[in-house]
């Protein structure tokens, strides 16, 4: 048995010396190929895109990198840092070759100098998020402008790092921005609505917008579920669940309160917000969702199937109904309303805060300040 176990603890040990073995290797292998292309690089011409431009390509990048400076000090550095760590990195030192580059190139950052001549880094920020909102960009800057830097986030810029930095600083400032990069992306909700059945609508991605079949939504963003017995389940739908974001507590009608359609039925708390959502229509509530009133983080999973808010025993169910939308009206309906959500997001002033103003994003009332929040509220659902 001693001998078994020592045989064990051996082979583990021999196991993973050969992992750490094998990935240093493979580390060594691979900054020795992106030296190579470090050193290749400078000896090819890219002025057929742009006069200033150098190139250099790794592969399995983690991200592709354009810097504008008209300091080649500062974009031999970017090169240097970023390029040995694993990104694909093009330089130039001008604005105007930037932006040409930017329409023809499909990067993940742009970093742009603030005081440049001809074009400074103020216009760079505007014009690469006019034509490219998908791009991040970070600007560069020096200790006298860091106020015009953090004027420039404004306009859409993610961030910005101070020169002169250090390796240890460019490599930490850029690991935090594919964070916030791959954060903003995953969190992107893509215009895109489809009915599902229901008993699958756990498994809604959070990129999309769903209505599971059979379900009617009310003008309001709730949902209600018929059952076989006649009772009516009410919850909020996808629109509104994903649009609020995180939902603190719920505040539940009384159990046996008489309600008519347009009335306040319940609400939801998000910070110091509250948000009420009326009946979808007439009748009596029978049941309130216990499971949600111990835990309203239920619905980060789905609004729908078993976490309604309310049930009610309907009075007039079938005058209700034909104000409600099902099926393909109710998908055009979510359509419609996404069209209106961005038009609002843009008249707000907050399209180039998400980074993108065509996509809309998963929490965005989080971030509303009081004002717009009652402005959204009573928009879409409060009415």
């Amino acid at each position: 048995m001693a001998l078994f176990v020592l045989a064990l603890v051996l082979f583990i040990v021999f196991d993973i010396a050969i992992r750490f073995g094998v990935k240093k290797y493979e580390e060594k292998k691979h900054r020795e190929e992106r030296e190579k292309a470090l050193t290749e690089s400078l000896r090819l011409d890219f002025s057929r895109e742009a006069k200033s431009l150098k190139r250099v390509e790794v592969t399995h990048p983690k991200a592709r990198l354009l810097c504008v400076d008209d300091e080649e000090v500062i974009l031999d550095s970017f090169r240097k840092i970023l390029v040995l760590d694993g990104y694909c990195v093009d330089t130039v030192t001008t604005g105007q070759e930037a932006l040409g580059l930017v329409q023809s190139h499909h990067y993940d950052f742009v970093f742009t100098d603030l005081k440049m001549p001809e074009m400074d880094g103020h216009d760079v920020v505007k014009s690469v998020k006019h034509l490219r909102p998908d791009i991040d960009v970070v600007v560069i800057t020096g200790y006298a402008t860091v106020e015009s830097a953090v004027d420039c986030m404004k306009h859409g810029a993610m961030d910005y790092i101070q020169k002169p930095f250090t390796e240890e600083e460019l490599l930490t400032m850029m690991k935090k921005s594919l964070v916030k990069r791959q954060d903003r992306i995953a969190k992107q909700l893509k215009p895109k609505v489809f009915v599902t059945p229901f008993q699958g609508a756990e498994q809604i991605k959070s990129a999309e917008f769903a209505i599971p079949g059979g379900v009617f939504i009310s003008k309001n963003h709730c949902w209600i579920s018929l059952t076989p017995e006649g009772h009516v389940y009410v919850g909020i739908d996808d629109f509104a669940k994903k649009l609020i974001g995180r939902i603190d507590s719920l505040e539940f009608p009384n159990l046996g309160m008489q309600v008519k359609t347009g009335q306040p039925l319940f609400s939801l708390k998000q910070a110091n917000h509250t948000l009420n959502f009326a009946s979808p229509i007439h009748g009596t509530v029978s049941r309130v969702n216990a499971a949600l009133t111990r835990d309203p983080a239920r619905l980060n999973a789905t609004p729908y199937d078993q976490n309604w808010v309310c049930m009610i025993e309907p009075d007039h169910l079938e005058t209700d109904l034909s104000t409600l939308k099902i099926g393909q009206a109710a998908v055009d309906f979510f359509q419609y309303e996404i069209e209106r959500f961005k038009d609002t997001v843009k008249d707000l002033g907050r399209d180039h805060e998400n980074g993108n103003g065509s996509a809309l994003h998963v929490g965005e009332l989080e971030s509303l300040e009081d004002k717009d929040w009652l402005t959204v509220a009573g928009k879409f659902f409060e009415r």
